[in-house]
This record gives structure tokens, C-alpha cells and sequence, in this order.
């Protein structure tokens, strides 16, 4: 979309507004998929919108829309919204002039990514061939243009290759499906890491083990910190949260809750998701949330900030063409001393867990973490035994961080939104259904 188009939107709106702004967002996927050892899909999808959030009578509009012919109908709507919106209590962004270079990375061709899958799927199939198996290729790209009365303009493309390797193994009536993926920015993933994790997943799980329910030490994977104990941070650090009284530690500023060896921290320079603004036209900043154990500060969108009498820091960010709520770019935690493989080695009986399945039930109010195991496996001796199967880890993370052995040395990337190493705590709750 043009310059000019956009400006001609804010002139539009602003012919009855206050203010006003506007964010286009342009993308494309092309998912090259394989299915039970199969391909499956080879199809793009591109998509591309403009959601218009404005301030008329001192209450907001908002609408958004795919059909980028009808405009002037996408202005009369963000006008009607408001005539029932609620009354603005944040201002829009101001004054920032920002473009981020666009990309010369060129992706593979479609053929050669399917050679890639077919060579996947091979490989897996001589260690076992009775694993069905699914291959996942994506290269997305995107650009968003943000332009608001107040003298912001805006713009950042990003270009995107993921690739995820998973396997579906079934024996009678046990089932085990375990997966790896890698997400880089302007790159290629390495394809041979996945492959290797994936089946080192299953030989560790060749074997079946079981584990009493009581307390035991338990190791996170840096995927599975990802999916609990991060997930949970994500949501208590959240300015939103904290306006809302459902953070536990929303008067803690300053206080040392946690483990000294815990700094958390969103750094919007690195990672496949980094980006210099918003979705809101604010700059974002390296930010640290909790320091040696201390809760420092929270994130916020400029509207929960306002609520919240703090400065947006950049955090405003939209599902499509939604409207902006408070989410980090990534959540990083300051690496530990001690490598995984010591870390085992260091655990007479005690736990792995390295998939879940979702998100877990959980008390949030009470810092509290529950989930059950897709994939995890018993430790006896500091040698991995066996794959233990019906079993949910449960703790509050005041607590566990009172018994936190170490942090891994080595940090990896989640998703391209988490950098985290693992975590070992010495006591944590295991229930086992025999």
C-alpha cells in the first residue's frame, strides 16, 4: 500500500477525529507441509488489511478490514464505533520516524525444501519405520506500516523459514509423539538439529520407566520452561495483569521474590520476533524485568499503561488486525554455570520434562504452575532409564525457585520468542497415575 494512501485514510478520519491511526499489515505464507510420510500441501496464502483505531469526542473508534477498495466505508466505521466507545485515557504514539532495511535473503525454491522433507523422512525411517511422520516448512513474510496523526511513520518487513520435525509412533495402545523445530530470520534452519533431536527424543523413550508420586528433583527442558515456568512469567509480568490485580506481583516491585541466579529480561534486538516498534508505533527497548531474583518492572501497551500510571515500553502488539494488547517480543533468562548432561548426572532419582500438553492448569493469582507430561523421562543415578508416561508436575514458582539447583549454561532459542536454558529444582511435586 502507498504512502499516500495511508495519509489519505488519517486525513479522511480526521475530518471528524481528534486523531487518529492507522496500521497496514501485508503477509504471505507458503507452508510446505508432509503428512504421515506424505506431501500434503503446497499452497500460498497471502492476506492483507488495515485496522484504523481514532479519537472522536474524546472516545475511541476502531475497525479493520480486508477490502482495501471500500476505505472511505472503513473511516465511517471507526466514527460510528466511538460513538460507543469508551472514553480514551492514553494518547497515540508521537513522533518517531522509523524503517528497518528490507531483507536481500532469498529462500530455497519449493523443490528443493520437498527434497529436504522427503531426506527427513528417510532418515527417520532408518531408525524406525513404523514412525508416521510430519514435516513442516513455512516461509513467511510480512510488512506493517504505521502512521498516526502525531507525526509517526513507521515501517518494518521481516521474513521468516521455519521448519518442525515430528513423529507419531504407535504400539497397541501406547502412543508417543515427539517433535523439533528450529524458526530463523533471514536464514536457513538446520534441519540436521532437528533430526537429531527428534530421534534422540526417542531412543531416551525406547525404554518404559515409572516414578512414585511424591517429591522429587525435576529438570525443564529449555522447551519445557518455555511452556511453564516462562509462560507463567509472560502473564503475572504483565501490565494488564498487574492493573487487573491478577499478578501476584503487582506491589513486589523491588523485592527479592526468586533464586538470585534469576534475571529475566526482553531483548527486541535479537531473535527471529525482533522488531524496533510495536504495533503501535512505539519504539521498543531492551528492558529488564526481574533482576538477581528482583522484581524490577512490568511490560505494558500504551492503553494498560495509561490505566496503570506508567510509560509504554513498547510492548503493543496485535494478532492481525486486531487491537494492540500488552506481549513481548521474547522473554531471555540470564544463563546458569552447569551443562544439562551435569545437571542429570547430579540426580540420584528425579524427573525430565520436556513436552507438555497445553498450557496447564494453574492458579495464576498464586504463581502456580501444573502440567501434565506429553514426553518427559526418570532419571536413576544420573543416567536417563526410560520414558515415564500418566505424570503431572505441579509447583508454585516462589517455591521452586527456594530450590533451585542451577540454570543450564547453554540458553537455546524457543520458537523464536524464548531464549531460556534448562532449569533443575530440587523438589517439586510429581503425581504419577500407575
Amino acid at each position: 500500500m502507498s504512502d499516500s494512501t495511508l495519509e489519505r485514510i488519517l486525513n479522511q478520519a480526521t475530518q471528524q477525529a481528534e486523531a487518529a491511526e492507522v496500521y497496514y499489515l501485508s503477509s504471505q505464507d507458503t507452508p510446505i507441509t508432509f503428512e504421515n510420510n506424505r506431501l500434503k500441501s503446497l499452497q500460498t496464502k497471502a492476506r492483507e488489511g488495515i485496522a484504523l483505531r481514532l479519537v472522536c469526542d474524546g472516545r475511541l473508534g476502531f475497525a479493520s478490514s480486508t477490502d482495501l477498495s471500500r476505505l472511505d466505508e472503513l473511516v465511517s466505521a471507526a466514527i460510528q464505533t466511538s460513538e460507543i466507545g469508551a472514553p480514551v485515557e492514553f494518547e497515540l504514539a508521537r513522533d518517531v520516524q522509523l524503517t528497518t532495511p528490507t531483507s536481500d535473503f532469498q529462500p530455497p525454491p519449493t523443490q528443493e525444501l520437498v527434497e529436504v522433507g522427503q531426506g527427513l523422512i528417510e532418515q527417520v525411517h532408518a531408525y524406525n519405520p513404523d514412525i508416521l511422520v510430519d514435516v513442516g516448512f513455512h516461509i513467511r513474510s510480512s510488512s506493517v506500516k504505521i502512521a498516526t496523526t502525531s507525526n509517526v511513520w513507521t515501517q518494518r518487513s521481516r521474513q521468516i523459514l521455519s521448519a518442525s520435525l515430528s513423529g507419531n509412533l504407535v504400539k497397541g495402545e501406547d502412543f508417543l509423539q515427539a517433535y523439533s523445530y528450529d524458526i530463523q530470520r533471514d536464514g536457513y534452519p538446520d534441519c540436521d538439529r532437528i533430526l537429531q533431536d527428534l530421534l534422540l527424543k526417542y531412543k531416551r523413550a525406547e525404554r518404559q520407566a515409572t516414578i512414585s508420586s511424591g517429591t522429587f528433583p525435576v529438570l525443564f527442558t529449555p522447551r519445557a520452561v518455555a511452556s511453564t515456568i516462562g509462560r507463567l512469567f509472560d502473564t503475572i509480568l504483565s501490565g494488564q495483569a498487574v492493573v487487573q490485580k491478577a499478578s501476584p506481583l503487582a506491589d513486589k516491585v523491588g523485592e527479592q521474590l526468586f533464586d538470585p541466579r534469576l534475571t529475566l529480561f526482553e531483548d527486541p534486538s535479537i531473535g527471529a520476533s525482533a522488531c524496533p516498534f510495536d504495533d503501535e508505533g512505539t519504539p521498543t527497548q531492551r528492558k529488564v524485568l526481574i533482576e538477581n531474583g528482583s522484581v524490577k518492572q512490568f511490560y505494558w501497551d500504551r492503553r494498560w499503561a495509561a490505566r496503570g500510571g506508567c510509560q509504554p515500553s513498547g510492548n503493543g502488539f496485535r494478532s492481525g488486525l486486531s487491537r494492540p494488547i500488552p506481549d513481548l517480543v521474547n522473554l531471555c533468562m540470564i544463563p546458569g554455570k552447569t551443562a544439562m548432561p551435569d545437571l542429570i548426572a547430579g540426580m540420584k532419582e528425579g524427573l525430565i520434562v520436556d513436552q507438555v500438553l497445553g498450557a496447564g492448569q494453574s492458579n495464576q493469582l498464586a504463581g502456580e504452575f501444573s502440567v501434565n507430561l506429553d514426553l518427559g523421562y526418570k532419571v536413576e543415578n544420573g543416567e536417563i532409564v526410560g520414558r515415564v508416561k500418566n505424570t503431572m508436575v505441579a509447583g508454585s514458582i516462589f517455591e521452586a525457585f527456594k530450590s533451585l539447583v542451577d540454570l543450564g549454561v547453554s540458553p537455546e532459542w524457543v520458537g523464536g520468542s524464548a531464549y531460556l536454558p534448562c532449569l533443575l529444582f530440587e523438589k517439586l511435586s510429581v503425581k504419577s497415575k500407575k
